[in-house]
């Protein structure tokens, strides 16, 4: 099969599975193609795959899913779709690409996540709908019902989360994927947007210096390793996301580490920020 076809049969997998319909419209923005070619595309994959695909359903105006649909492209880690979704791999190449580097990306651990899950959540958050979930938490081992309003999905480097607003909580909360369980259900609009959550809507800088029991020669390091100015380096974010900067730039603002060479990095604007940890 040519590299071609092989990248459009991916995405055709990709968005049936996870997104439980598929139109040409998916083909076209992302290749460049005409809805003709697109068309073809997913006709070819329908012959390769004849149980995969339902014939185009004018109710839904799109290609559904077969029941006993099968993956031949794509693997059962949702971090592939959330990824695609997101751009960070709009511009995969093939390893045959005169562009193509040797490469390898640390994996994390694939999280319990069913296009089930995924679905609705989906549906839910394009068309600002009212959800019904069944969520469990640390907090709350035992999982209850709540309904939400799903607005972005957000990465934090190992895992994924979904920010919505909550009824239960009558605010708007974090949500991390893999504690969704059952298939949850669909309800009515919600005027709950991204546009009302004023946290969300909140941008704050954390300033991070080397750590100060570092000698010059081992700051210097450092602040040309993180493209320091002044020696400082400034990372803006949403608020609500603060603490996973922090984790990912393995900061610890509660305690020093005994070796500075461990700790590297700390944050020299603790008091302006600390209303939004943790």
């Amino acid at each position: 099969m040519e590299e071609a076809q092989n990248r459009r049969f991916w995405l055709i997998e990709l968005i049936a599975y996870w997104e439980g319909r598929l139109t040409t419209r998916h083909l076209r923005e992302f290749f460049g193609i005409s809805r003709q070619l697109a068309s073809s595309e997913i006709g070819h994959y329908r012959k390769a795959y004849p149980h995969n695909l339902l014939e185009y359903q004018r109710s839904d105006g799109a290609h559904l899913p077969a029941p006993d649909f099968q993956r031949h492209h794509i693997s059962d880690d949702v971090a592939e779709y959330l990824s695609w979704m997101s751009g960070l791999q709009a511009s995969l190449l093939p390893s045959q690409s005169p562009v193509y580097l040797p490469h390898f990306i640390l994996p994390h651990p694939p999280r319990n996540i069913t296009p089930e899950v995924i679905r609705p959540l989906v549906r839910a958050l394009r068309e600002s709908r009212r959800v019904e979930v069944d969520y469990g938490s640390i907090g709350n081992p035992n999982r209850e019902g709540r309904i939400i309003v799903p607005h972005t999905f957000v990465n934090t480097g190992p895992r994924w989360h979904l920010r919505a607003w909550c009824e239960k909580n009558g605010d708007y909360r974090d949500f991390v994927l893999s504690r969704f369980h059952g298939q949850p259900e669909m309800l009515g609009k919600s005027p709950h947007t991204a546009d009302g959550d004023e946290k969300w809507n909140t941008e704050i800088t954390l300033i991070f210096e080397p750590d100060s029991r570092l000698n010059a020669e081992k700051k210097a390091v450092l602040e040309h390793d993180y493209g320091m100015t002044n020696g400082q380096l400034h990372l803006t974010t949403r608020a609500p996301l603060a603490n996973y900067l922090l984790q990912e730039m393995r900061v610890n603002t509660k305690m020093l580490d005994g070796r500075p060479e461990a700790q590297q990095l700390v944050l020299v604007n603790f008091d302006d920020v600390q209303g939004w940890l943790f």
